[in-house]
């Protein structure tokens, strides 16, 4: 039994499934949001991808607002806006306006890939590959926004200003977590996808952090792909389409998600490849007991404060039932 109050949160990319229409997804998006809110998760975030037809989240702010609209209680935030793309002043009046409209509820995750490919970031912003190298002082022209001693500078987000909105350091590498922890923010690692550098990055955050005023002791989000269903090879199924996901993403050959079909050899095949068992490596995937188990041993090894939770698989249905799940196995380990 792990006694760890660890929370639990979900990250979306408000994927699009073959023949639905993208009215259809961000419909599904906000049940999911108000299904996540009655299984008491913490945080739903929305990430921001650009230029890819299975991912409806590329208008992050826009989206952050529907679904605040539409939730009473869940904080709802960017896992994460990234920066390169944006001017750090737009960002933070509106995210300050976020703020505003649904207080205390709203966070900002920022990240410094460009969540694209490299023609689609430049043409988002000419300057991209300067503008990633000056992501830690965009991050402190973020801070300087939303405080209330701005009000007498030149330049001000007005909106922002006292405004609560937590800062989240968004990362797949070790720079995030020098980063992070030079800064004393929360740090979320994206573990679902970038498993390489995990224990580094935790080791770096933690052994170097520096309290600030805003978070006094580390703080770490981990990512883990979770897909549960009532028995194992009913989740295995569902899995399917994530495999089809991730063979796009290598080959380019991107499409709206699929629906699921029998793990055939040709999927166990494609399971095998070394990048893929690297990218899944922390992805958990079964009945309840067998993902439970999976999932706390995964918290007893990275300590993690809060597991931030995807499930990329077609039908919205599925994937309520499966956050569902993931909520009893949250809710019976702490």
């Amino acid at each position: 039994m792990n006694h760890r109050n660890t929370l639990y949160s979900i990250l979306d990319l408000a994927l699009v499934s073959e023949g639905q229409s993208l009215q259809h997804t961000f419909t599904n998006t906000l049940a999911l949001a108000q299904s996540a809110e009655k299984s008491g998760y913490t945080r739903y975030w929305l990430a921001e991808h650009h230029n890819s037809e299975n991912i409806g989240s590329s208008a992050t702010s826009i989206l952050i607002g529907y679904v605040a609209q539409g939730t009473q209680s869940v904080r709802v935030g960017s896992g994460g806006i990234m920066l390169p793309n944006h001017s750090p002043l737009i960002i933070a009046e509106q995210f300050g306006t976020l703020a505003s409209l649904y207080p205390n509820r709203i966070d900002l995750g920022l990240g410094r890939a460009p969540g694209t490919d490299r023609e689609t970031a430049e043409a988002i912003r000419a300057d991209f590959m300067q503008a990633s190298q000056m992501f830690p002082k965009e991050l402190e022209s973020i801070q300087t926004y939303f405080s209330a001693d701005n009000k007498n500078a030149k330049v001000r987000a007005t909106v922002a200003e006292g405004v609560e909105v937590p800062i989240y350091v968004l990362g797949s590498s070790t720079d995030s977590a020098h980063l992070a922890a030079k800064k004393g923010l929360p740090y979320a690692f994206a573990s679902h996808f970038a498993t390489t550098h995990l224990w580094n990055a935790l080791d770096i955050y933690r052994s170097t952090f520096q309290p600030s005023a805003t978070l006094k002791e580390p703080y770490v989000i981990t990512g883990i792909n979770v897909i549960i269903a009532e028995t194992d090879a009913a989740a295995q199924r569902l899995s399917t389409s994530l495999i089809q996901l991730i063979y796009g993403l290598f080959t380019g050959k991107r499409q709206a998600v699929q629906p699921p079909t029998d793990m055939t050899p040709y999927f166990e095949q494609i399971l095998q490849h070394p990048q893929v068992q690297q990218m899944l490596k922390y992805s958990f995937i079964g009945s309840k007991a067998t993902v439970k188990a999976q999932v706390q041993e995964f918290m007893e090894q990275t300590q993690a404060d809060e597991l931030i939770v995807v499930t990329n698989i077609y039908d919205i249905d599925d994937r309520i039932r499966s956050y569902e799940l993931f909520a009893e196995i949250m809710q019976e380990l702490t």
